[in-house]
């Protein structure tokens, strides 16, 4: 169910009505859609923020058979982002056999990574990189300009190491905070000091990403807005930046991941099926098996993401975060279609759910990723999604406590050839998680 909202242009700016924040950030796009800077929206909260402009979302980055290095700190090694990256990849877009890594490190700042950065990660050989560093680098104090240029000269660093070993990179900004970290001892300032301080190390990577011509994931912007919009909704205590006030539960994560995703270039075209009289067809990834007295029967070997139940007023449901971000509209594209229905209106089952839309709606196509919840496909995919938790989950073990542990100061190259062995195993297990699924939409003409 799609919430009503209204944009009104009062005083030649834009107010907001009983509007959703992702809806909100798709029609400030669409008012601006030559310019390079999406306004906040017009409250007096974001009165003290000043965000400049970013490089927009190009074509797609990846290419057949990439291998994708997920890099970050201890917000990565939480391994909700990249598994969710990584789970995308592996089922809605399965034809490009993309291999992630995640290589998150708790505390880490970008100088640290850098110095770790050849012996760690550049051994496996990415070709495409996402980073996300800055929440540790601005060291939790009002903003300080020695530390934002060692931040700046330090990603400056990532980027020409990446590039020197023929690898993309995607620069990722730092999110906000919903709280001051007081288990942190050194910080200091007010929540919105910090805040501010973290907007300007936005500025300063997407500034960098755009005299180097790289990709670059905005998750501030996103994540400032979904914060604001969803305390309005659901009140103070949902924080899409944790209850720790750093290190997001599962909606900052899947606002996280909805940025990246954007930046590498994803279209979230998923499949369509197109029903025309009494024949019906199906592309991108799926087959129709059969069509019989309004009974589609399909092959699906791409699957839609699957975020499953949830409650959209939790911080820590996948569900809530795809509600704050236009994730199902931007990347979750699995259409029905119907030209030129006989009908006013139809009926549409598919596994335990029913939806009702009218011939318009369905002559346009509507999102069947978007509109049903537990669907026939959800758990397919939650076994993709599984094995990449698998995989991910050994990859800390991997870095942290076997390469960099007693095993690897003994002896680094075995450790590597021994772990990789196991390495491949779980690769394996997560392609073959994947497998064709047949299922059935039932589309009925009402009276």
């Amino acid at each position: 169910m799609h919430a009503k909202a209204a944009l009104a242009p009062v005083g030649g700016k834009w107010r907001m009505a009983a509007m959703k924040p992702w809806i909100l950030l798709l029609a400030l796009a669409a008012s601006s859609a030559a310019a390079e800077v999406i306004p906040l929206p017009d409250d007096p909260y974001f009165k003290p923020y000043q965000l400049t402009a970013v490089p927009q979302p190009g074509p797609l980055l990846l290419e057949k058979g990439d291998r994708l290095a997920i890099c970050g700190d201890s917000i990565t090694e939480q391994k909700r982002y990249s598994l969710i990256i990584e789970t995308y990849l592996a089922a809605c877009m399965p034809e490009l056999g993309i291999e992630c890594r995640q290589f998150g490190w708790s505390g880490e700042q970008a100088g640290g990574f850098a110095s770790r950065m050849a012996r760690d990660v550049l051994r496996f050989k990415p070709d495409v990189a996402t980073t996300c560093y800055g929440m540790n680098d601005f060291r939790y104090v009002p903003y300080d300009a020695a530390i934002a240029e060692q931040y700046r000269k330090n990603l400056g660093t990532v980027i020409d190491t990446f590039q020197q070993a023929d690898c993309k990179v995607v620069l990722g900004s730092p999110g906000i905070i919903d709280s001051v970290p007081h288990w942190v001892k050194t910080a200091s300032g007010t929540q919105q000091e910090l805040n501010l301080a973290l907007s300007r190390f936005r500025n300063l990577g997407a500034e960098l990403a755009m005299s180097r011509r790289i990709r670059f994931a905005d998750v501030y912007q996103p994540m400032l807005i979904a914060d604001w919009g969803a305390k309005k909704q659901h009140g103070p205590d949902f924080k899409v930046a944790g209850k720790d006030g750093v290190h997001p539960g599962w909606a900052g994560h899947g606002v996280m991941a909805h940025a990246f995703l954007r930046a590498l270039g994803l279209d979230g075209n998923l499949g369509e099926i197109v029903i025309e009289g009494d024949q019906a067809t199906a592309s991108g990834g799926h087959e129709v098996l059969a069509f019989r007295e309004g009974v589609l029967n399909l092959r699906s070997k791409r699957l839609p993401f699957a975020a499953g139940p949830g409650d959209a007023a939790n911080d820590d449901h996948l569900r809530a975060g795809f509600a704050l971000v236009p994730f199902d509209e931007q990347l979750n594209r699995f259409v029905l279609r119907i030209a030129h229905p006989s009908a006013a209106r139809y009926e549409v089952i598919w596994g335990k759910e029913t939806r009702q839309y009218d011939a318009a709606a369905l002559e346009k196509g509507v999102s069947l990723a978007a509109d049903f919840i537990e669907h026939p496909l959800l758990e397919p995919f939650r076994k993709v999604w599984q094995a990449a938790a698998e995989k991910q989950a050994y990859e800390t073990r991997q870095m942290k406590e076997l390469m960099h542990g007693p095993e690897g100061r003994a002896d680094f190259d075995a450790t590597v050839a021994l772990t990789e062995k196991v390495h491949a195993e779980l690769r394996r297990k997560l392609a073959a998680s994947l497998q064709p699924v047949d299922h059935a939409i039932t589309v009925r003409p009402l009276p």
